[in-house]
């Protein structure tokens, strides 16, 4: 690894955060990787590299990276991936690239990209046995190749889910703006709990936004917040207009970003058990027989907070995202906060 990495040097350097460093090299059969330079923390961080292995060891599927293979030495602990070359989705929607006058990531790619994850998302819940849940979805770890196919990435959250019907309790682990409320409140665990955080990177994909932004004003620094009630107009009148990235300069198909806006709102319900499964997922956006996401709700009723439950979950998510002294950042992962991607600033 040493020697394939060109000894870990800067010069290969692809990115770093809590979890450690991630390096590009090159095995002798010329095959690219990227090797994962883990910080192993005690008792905690070698239970972490051993569920990694075991985990990402299950999975085979053209939309998620594939686990090239490992490597113990004394305190060394490394993950070999396969290298997917053409950066994140979080660099093409957010990245210093627009300022550098890069064209926009167009329509095309857009829905390319949030159909492919979704499979790849859904292949975990429903194909996997036992079937996974990924825990932390977001737009940097969707990896994207040349041809702007995406590749869902970094399971060293995720967890064996061996019966579907039931809950995990869990410590809350994840990124800031993409937790779902119910998990980050009471730590029970779901493949629902994966949807809403896809919901969170479809609408970064409608709107240009990040998921959060501290410049706003209260109660309005969370993306879906502020992009629940024009969900709601655009689901019933059909404008669309009021969510769509002005990048965009309306070059896109009307169709399909209905759909897309469709099915952001089905993913980020307040009740879990309101959002649909990927695979519904999957068929909307790939306009498949347009899977029907109602799951029983009127349109508008997304936005609406029906029980002192849930309301209590949206106050504590509120808090917990912008600043509250009453909540410690010990509640969400140390790699999460450390990646430079995660930053709310």
């Amino acid at each position: 690894m040493v020697t394939a990495t060109n000894g870990f040097s800067t010069q290969n350097l692809l990115g770093e955060g809590g979890f450690g460093c991630v390096y590009k090299g090159c095995l002798p059969d010329r095959r690219e990787v990227a090797v994962k330079q883990l910080n192993i923390r005690g008792s905690q961080g070698e239970r972490e590299f051993k569920a990694e292995v075991d985990i990402i060891s299950r999975v085979h599927h053209r939309h998620l990276v594939s686990l090239v293979g490992y490597c113990i030495s004394d305190s060394q602990r490394l993950l070999v991936y396969e290298y997917v070359p053409n950066n994140t989705l979080d660099f093409h929607l957010h990245g210093k690239k627009y300022r550098e006058g890069i064209p926009v990531l167009d329509w095309s790619h857009r829905i390319k990209i949030a159909a492919g994850a979704a499979r790849g998302l859904a292949y975990l819940h429903q194909d996997c046995h036992p079937r996974i849940i990924h825990r932390d979805i977001k737009s940097s770890n969707i990896l994207l190749d040349n041809n702007f196919e995406a590749r869902v990435s970094d399971f060293g959250l995720a967890k064996l889910n061996p019966d579907a019907n039931t809950h995990l309790t869990t410590r809350v682990m994840g990124t800031y703006g993409y937790v779902a409320p119910e998990y980050a409140t009471s730590g029970k665990l779901t493949e629902k709990s994966d949807v809403y955080s896809f919901g969170v990177v479809l609408l970064e994909l409608i709107t240009g936004q990040k998921p959060l932004d501290p410049s706003q004003s209260p109660g309005k620094e969370s993306l879906v917040e502020r992009a629940r009630p024009f969900m709601s107009h655009a689901l019933v009148s059909g404008e669309l207009g009021g969510l769509i990235d002005p990048r965009l300069d309306k070059n896109y198909v009307e169709e399909e970003m209905f759909r897309m806006i469709e099915a952001a709102a089905a993913c980020v319900r307040h009740s879990a058990s309101k959002r649909p499964r990927m695979e519904q997922i999957v068929r909307a956006l790939g306009d498949i027989a347009a899977g029907d996401l109602t799951n029983g709700m009127k349109i508008g009723e997304s936005e609406v907070i029906r029980t002192p439950e849930e309301s209590e979950q949206f106050r504590l998510m509120q808090r917990m995202a912008f600043g509250s002294q009453d909540f410690s950042s010990g509640f969400f992962s140390h790699s999460s906060m450390n990646s430079r991607n995660d930053s709310l600033v």
